[in-house]
């Protein structure tokens, strides 16, 4: 083919082409025309909102609510902004549990002697309170929180294996399950794991009337009561004992007076509910006096009405001591109530199984244990043979002590005084 023919085949196929491309411009006009519309619509629209010169949709109207063919809703183009599935939302798995378990309810239970006591604790441990809780008992029916103080307490039951659930309550999630627990046989003067959770503070109960210990021996003193600190030798030594009742003491004078021991308030059982509470200086005391290099024991004023109490007021001690060092016993402290407290009217029998149960729970725990009272209470209210493996310690208040029984610690006035502490404070001498 010579250049001439070459020339006009190109130029017929470049034709050829400018056609087509012609034609399919023509086919699509309609839809190009369309969609430049639309978009000049949304600019316009945009603008207008941008300088809040112009609605494109009249309030009012409802037009932004209708749906268009394309999904879109009217002529709001921020519309997607008030739909709150339309970004996903971010999901935090820590906060997630966190707000799954607030709510989250289980069960503590803890046997000493054909008993249970069932605790409502939430997902820190903590008892819950306010709430009309109900357990069931396997074979023994339903069991209500009636005081609501998230304690139930079943007495009376056989030895062995039961399980308890916890009824649906609303604003909770209780356990799917029931949970299993042993009811025991006997007591076995031995800490009670979980009694952190009964020991109560004194801005939680009525102090007034719960902590209504009433001293014994001031009924039997005379005027021959020594009232200053003594001055001892050999074994004896001479020293204090605290509660919440001397107010902030300054620990460096005390022991700058010639204190040689401290024995301190642990707290007391109450004398109308029964809770286990807290001397509100019993860590202030204890840090101040150790600090200054005195040692110490503790005591705790008893309203146990039977050998089951008494193993719970000395594990609810022994939690409290835990992080401090003794030199001196763990005692019961057990004296009246003012006559109307709940375990006034216990026999000497039931008030010595209460001592015992007691000094024994301490023991078996590696502290030594021992008992405080008058002389009177000692003589008509205690079968002290059965004490004297005990560390007694004896409160009356004469010069020379009228008790005929065994004794190691001898508590001689009520009214001493000594350097840094306000008021009146206990003496004693102990001769171990």
């Amino acid at each position: 083919m010579d250049s001439k023919l070459r020339k006009m085949a190109i130029l017929a196929s470049m034709a050829v082409i400018l056609l087509v491309a012609l034609a399919v411009m023509y086919v699509n006009r309609e839809q190009l025309s369309s969609t430049s519309g639309e978009n000049m619509t949304a600019s316009g629209a945009q603008n207008a909102s941008d300088s809040q010169a112009v609605d494109p949709v009249p309030e009012g109207t409802g037009e932004t609510d209708t749906a268009e063919a394309d999904g879109r809703i009217g002529n709001d183009l921020k519309a997607f902004l008030k739909d709150n599935t339309f970004f996903d939302q971010e999901v935090n798995p820590v906060l997630e549990a966190a707000k799954d378990n607030s709510n989250r309810l289980s069960l503590v239970a803890t046997s000493i002697e054909k008993d249970l006591r069932i605790q409502i604790v939430d997902n820190e441990g903590t008892p819950v309170t306010g709430e009309s809780f109900y357990v069931r008992l396997d074979g023994m029916g339903d069991y209500k929180d009636l005081d609501q103080d998230g304690v139930i307490y079943i007495g009376d039951l056989d030895s062995g294996d039961y399980y308890v659930e916890l009824l649906p309550i609303e604003g909770y999630k209780v356990p799917v399950s029931e949970t299993k627990v042993h009811v025991k046989d006997k007591v076995e003067y031995l800490a009670i794991d979980d009694i952190s959770l009964l020991i109560k503070t004194e801005d939680e109960v009525d102090a007034a009337a719960e902590d209504s210990a009433v001293a014994g021996a001031l009924a039997d003193a005379d005027k021959t009561e020594i009232q200053k600190l003594q001055t001892t030798s050999g074994n004896a030594k001479v020293g204090i004992d605290v509660s919440k009742w001397n107010n902030t003491i300054d620990w460096d004078k005390v022991k700058n007076a010639g204190v040689q021991f401290a024995i301190v308030r642990a707290g007391y059982r109450g004398s109308v509910t029964g809770s286990l509470v807290e001397d509100p200086q019993f860590v202030a005391n204890m840090k101040g006096a150790t600090a200054a290099g005195i040692p110490v024991g503790v005591y705790f004023f008893t309203q146990a009405t039977d050998e089951k109490e008494a193993v719970e007021e000395a594990s609810a001690v022994l939690e409290l001591i835990r992080d401090f060092q003794l030199t001196y016993p763990v005692f019961i402290d057990t004296e009246g109530a003012g006559g109307n407290g709940r375990a006034d009217g216990l026999d000497a029998e039931t008030r010595t199984l209460v001592c015992e149960a007691f000094c024994r729970t301490i023991e078996n725990a590696g502290y030594k244990a021992g008992v405080y009272a008058s002389r009177n209470w000692y003589n008509n209210n205690l079968q002290t043979a059965r004490l004297e493996n005990y560390h007694i310690w004896l409160a009356e208040y004469r010069s020379v002590p009228l008790y005929q029984g065994y004794y190691k610690t001898w508590q001689y006035t009520s009214k001493g005084k000594v350097d840094g502490i306000e008021g009146r404070v206990d003496m004693n001498i102990t001769y171990e």
